[in-house]
């Protein structure tokens, strides 16, 4: 009889107990559900309030540039070059400072070409240039 009880202490256990497993993985979810919304946090700012508004800006201040999804050029309705369209848009801005250049490219467009008018721009010191884009919901 001895040798069925020392048989029965040498059996090894075939299955793993998981509870262990499963409080550590409850804890690993508790933390990342913790931490999740921190690192997700931006800066602490606080903005200033807005100054008064801006006077409106006159229609003859007002210079619309148009990007096409080929690349072409339109200033105030002129087919121009990206050379001309600079050439153009300095003369006005040396003539009017109050310049204000509407850019409106399409939406299927080469980012480049937005690019290009832009930096055009910024070089030149026409630093009043705004992105127009339709109303949501709304196509032009």
């Amino acid at each position: 009889m001895r040798r069925f009880s020392q048989r029965s202490s040498l059996v090894t256990l075939s299955e793993i107990n998981i509870t262990p497993l499963l409080d550590l993985a409850f804890v690993l979810l508790i933390i990342f559900v913790i931490t999740t919304p921190l690192l997700e946090q931006g800066l602490n700012l606080k903005l200033s309030q807005g100054g008064a508004q801006d006077k409106p800006i006159a229609k003859e201040d007002i210079r619309t540039v148009e990007i096409s999804p080929q690349g072409g050029y339109m200033l105030d309705r002129r087919q121009v070059t990206l050379v001309q369209l600079e050439g153009m848009l300095v003369a006005e801005f040396k003539r009017n400072p109050n310049l204000v250049v509407y850019i409106r490219a399409d939406e299927q467009g080469r980012n480049k070409d937005l690019y290009a008018v832009i930096d055009r721009c910024q070089r030149n010191g026409i630093t009043r240039y705004s992105l127009r884009t339709s109303e949501p919901g709304r196509r032009p």
